[in-house]
């Protein structure tokens, strides 16, 4: 592992990117313990403090984990993917907020990845998803139910769908589907949708699901997904024209 002290990168994000380069290429394998970082430091020429804070940029990816005492140290750490749905949800919704990623192409995206996640499901599902989406269409039935709440119910009950399908790369792939551009499109359209139609929508689905029907469940998933762009088109369209107006 080597790095170039005249670039101008900071050197502690070079040596993190080392040591990842490293975990990427099998050097260093899955519970193998790093040198100390007094070694690191020599190694690298550099001070500790320097290998402490790339320790820290690494870790902070759960790339490696830290543990005391005697036996203790930095050691390489079993990512799963689970462990990385926080970064790829916070990453699509900054692409989201920043307006890197249109609503039209989210949408597109998120339904696509979805009804590809359909088939699976259906075959696949357990008792505990099915109970997850039937609760969560019981809960959106429930009346006063705030408009945050139903769209927290929204968001779990496409969590169930979705993880039915007992595929990690479609789950983590639609982590930040699910978790950051569900709730825009919640933000924008609820306004202007009918929670009867979700609902109704939604039982379908999960009705589809529960007979292990992909191709009904995907039926009724891209109505919903024509709903729902439908919807935020329609919301968006307004909103450019009262601002014209202004």
């Amino acid at each position: 592992m080597k790095i170039d002290p005249t670039k101008p990168a900071d050197l502690s994000a070079q040596i993190a990117k080392a040591i990842k380069d490293a975990i990427i290429a099998g050097d260093l394998p899955v519970d193998e313990r790093l040198p100390s970082e007094a070694e690191l430091a020599d190694q690298f020429n550099v001070s500790r403090p320097t290998v402490r804070e790339a320790l820290k940029r690494l870790a902070a990816q759960s790339l490696i984990r830290t543990q005391r005492g005697a036996t203790g140290g930095a050691f390489v750490n079993r990512l799963r993917f689970e462990d990385a749905y926080g970064q790829q949800i916070t990453t699509s919704t900054l692409l989201l907020s920043m307006n890197a990623v249109s609503v039209a192409t989210a949408c597109e995206a998120r339904y696509a990845l979805e009804r590809a996640c359909a088939p699976l499901s259906a075959q696949r599902r357990t008792a505990d998803h099915l109970a997850t989406m039937r609760a969560e269409i019981h809960r959106q039935r429930q009346p006063g139910l705030t408009d945050e709440a139903f769209c927290a119910s929204d968001v779990a009950f496409h969590r169930a769908l979705v993880d039915a399908a007992h595929n990690p790369v479609l789950s983590y792939q639609l982590a930040g589907a699910v978790e950051a551009m569900q709730p825009l499109m919640n933000m924008i359209t609820f306004t202007a949708r009918s929670r009867e139609r979700i609902i109704a929508l939604h039982t379908a689905i999960a009705d589809a699901i529960d007979a292990q029907d992909g191709p009904k469940a995907d039926e009724n998933l891209a109505q919903l997904a024509d709903y729902t762009q439908a919807l935020a088109r329609d919301v968006i369209a307004r909103r450019a024209a009262a601002q014209g107006v202004k």
